[in-house]
């Protein structure tokens, strides 16, 4: 790995501190200092300590095992086999023996709170313990036991947020894979029919902005679409048991029939089957916009240890927490939230819109339930400030000590509304990684500085680099997001890919031996930190200056006018490039050439004349993922005179149409 060059601290001073540490005794710094004692080393800061668990990766691991509390039955005979690198997947903790809800589920304090769940539209909170948790998963486990669910098979569900009490309590035996989505119903089959599933967990309908989505139409197309499926377990949200016709669904059931036990039966004990490292827990999905998704299998100790990793050490999280991640069911970061559970910490889970019925429904929740930490979004935040929300004058917010953000990069003015308008003493972490690794490459950490429009550090033992096109390391300048040495967080395998042509294709075609992201990125060498570019499929390189559109997207999202923005490429024949902004107004607005004229000026200034796209064109709308992140190389697709399949992996299918045969472009 490249030596990141160090800094003088005068350096330092010139980029913009938003936040610092108060205190020097953080699990991170704890974990340094018992690093340091246990191998012999002098680790002065988090640099030093950074540097040495990529070095030193399996050393890392190992100590990182130790400090975790992570509960198994059988130690690991070797960490990691050293000579395999990343592109081999090597195994990680051979011969050890765990199981991802035990470590879940080890706090068994009766009546504290494990699980708190709202929706929209209700002022309910409802609570579940950990000992009732712990009750529940008994008894779903040992219901899919009697129906013939076995190591190997595959369960899946189709639920709001508020629902995945009911996923939790289900999955959490980690007998099965456990996939989560919620998609229209040919985006659900895309995924679900490449790993035919034999049992399903479905709602009959969901809110949403209020309004109710029924669910019984797409359930029954997507049973009708897999065939080795054995049962479809529905669970009433919205209406009653006695106003839903389940006779459509074939193998269908109620979830309290399924779970019934027969008179006299004995309520079921907690068994955790002990289980490799290795074995497989979630297969996730890439978005699928521009071709079937991506099947990728992750194991549960990568997981798991990836996840306390970056709650303990990053996250300085404990028991006394209390964490909201506004996610869907779909999106990894769900995932990334339940595994707090196994530091003690208590999850919140909330079903519906975070505008409905105000937008400050999710800051209601963060003084009723005194939550402490608080992810969501970048697009959500660049909301708030267009609608000149100031929770800090509205609201507490006494607990709160984090503010976490992801999905696309947040943007350097994000930085001064959350700490001018939300709270100055919050720790604001721009966290980023990804589905394929089902957690972040770099993210919040408690012990270094925050600094403007920067993603604080690269994570502990992920050796992240940002390579040129000649494939080497470059500092303060643009690159691809690469990582150079093996974690255990990596996709064991892919669905349905036997011989790994699909995975290698994936990761390593563009850098043999080496996992190449698909994000664009500029590390800075003064302060360590890192400023997300967009999705290096998407990069934009007219005229030979490469740059990424999240550049565009932070001039162009100040000004007021603009709503949304989406900037792609246009190739011709000869394969020459320009690029094309798109803006979308805000309302009150119009388009026209002196607002044209102020947005070039702006990109000119702040960027080069060369970053000034050819065409600047009004759009009615712009395509967004299920997930929330925008679809550029779709857009591209479709300027280009390509079809784009999936468009079940879209959040608003519709606005792909607006891209086609747009006269301004016929004449490149």
């Amino acid at each position: 790995m490249s030596k990141q060059p160090r800094a003088r601290r005068e350096e330092i001073l010139e980029s913009q501190v938003m936040w610092e540490p108060d205190s020097k005794s953080t699990h991170m710094d704890r974990f340094r200092a018992a690093v340091a004692a246990a191998c012999g080393l002098a680790l002065e800061n988090y640099d030093d300590l950074y540097h040495w668990s990529v070095e030193s990766y399996s050393d890392f691991w190992a100590e990182f095992w130790k400090f975790s509390g992570l509960v198994f039955s059988r130690m690991y005979d070797e960490v990691v086999d050293m000579t395999k690198g990343i592109a081999d997947i090597p195994e990680w903790f051979k011969g050890s023996r765990l199981n991802y809800a035990e470590n879940l589920l080890q706090h068994k304090e009766n009546d504290r709170v494990a699980l708190y769940a709202a929706r929209e539209g209700k002022e309910e909170i409802v609570k579940v313990t950990f000992e009732e948790l712990r009750q529940q998963v008994a008894l779903f486990a040992a219901a899919m036991r009697k129906m013939g669910v076995k190591q190997g098979d595959r369960v899946v569900v189709s639920f709001p947020s508020k629902q995945t009490l009911w996923l939790l309590r289900g999955f959490a035996s980690c007998m099965t894979d456990a996939t989560t989505l919620s998609f229209h119903s040919q985006g659900v089959l895309d995924r679900f029919s490449q790993i035919q599933p034999k049992l399903i967990f479905s709602v009959e309908a969901v809110v949403y902005n209020s309004k109710e989505y029924s669910h019984m139409d797409k359930l029954q197309q997507v049973v009708k679409g897999l065939p080795d499926l054995k049962k479809v377990v529905l669970i009433p949200y919205i209406s009653s048991k006695e106003k839903i016709d389940i006779s459509k669904i074939p193998n269908s059931v109620f979830l309290d029939d399924f779970l019934a036990t027969r008179k006299g039966e004995q309520a079921p004990q907690l068994e955790f089957e002990q289980l490799p490292f290795s074995h497989p827990l979630f297969i996730m999905f890439s978005s699928g916009t521009t071709g079937a998704p991506k099947c990728m299998v992750h194991s549960a100790g990568g997981t798991l240890i990836q996840h306390l990793k970056e709650h303990i050490l990053h996250g300085n999280m404990s028991s006394s927490d209390i964490i909201l991640y506004y996610t869907t069911v779909g999106w990894m970061m769900w995932n990334w939230m339940v595994s707090a559970l196994a530091t003690g910490a208590a999850v919140v889970l909330y079903d519906g819109s975070p505008l409905v019925p105000t937008p400050n429904v999710l800051w209601d929740l963060v003084d009723r339930i005194g939550i402490t930490i608080l992810g969501t979004g970048a697009k959500w935040l660049a909301v708030l400030e267009e609608k000149n929300m100031k929770p800090a004058e509205t609201h507490s917010l006494q607990t709160l000590h984090t503010i976490l953000s992801t999905g696309s990069p947040l943007k350097a003015q994000s930085y001064d509304y959350v700490y001018k308008c939300i709270k100055s003493s919050v720790l604001l972490g721009s966290i980023s990684g990804g589905t394929d690794i089902i957690s972040c490459f770099m993210g919040q950490n408690f012990s270094i500085p925050v600094y403007k429009g920067e993603i604080q550090a690269r994570n502990l033992g992920m050796a992240v680099e940002a390579w040129n096109e000649e494939g080497k390391a470059v500092w303060g300048e643009s690159g691809e997001l690469v990582c150079t040495k093996p974690i255990p967080c990596q996709p064991t395998h892919f669905w349905n890919d036997e011989n790994g042509n699909k995975y290698r294709k994936a990761y390593f075609s563009r850098f043999p031996g080496v996992w190449t992201h698909g994000d664009y990125c500029k590390i800075n060498p003064k302060t360590g930190g890192i400023i997300m570019l967009g999705r290096s499929d998407g990069t934009l390189n007219p005229n030979g200056v490469r740059f990424g559109s999240s550049e565009i997207y932070n001039i162009v999202e100040a000004f007021e006018e603009v709503m949304d923005s989406l900037c792609v490429p246009q190739y011709n024949k000869d394969g020459e490039e320009r690029v094309l902004l798109f803006l979308k107004m805000a309302s009150g607005h119009t388009f026209g050439p002196d607002l044209v004229k102020s947005i070039r000026n702006a990109i000119r200034n702040g960027l080069s004349a060369r970053h000034v796209p050819s065409l600047i064109l009004e759009t009615k709308g712009i395509p967004y993922t299920l997930n929330g992140k925008k679809v550029e190389v779709a857009v591209k697709q479709i300027i280009a005179g390509k079809a784009v399949e999936h468009r079940g992996a879209f959040s608003n299918p519709e606005t792909l149409d607006l891209y086609q045969n747009i006269p301004e472009l016929q004449d490149f």
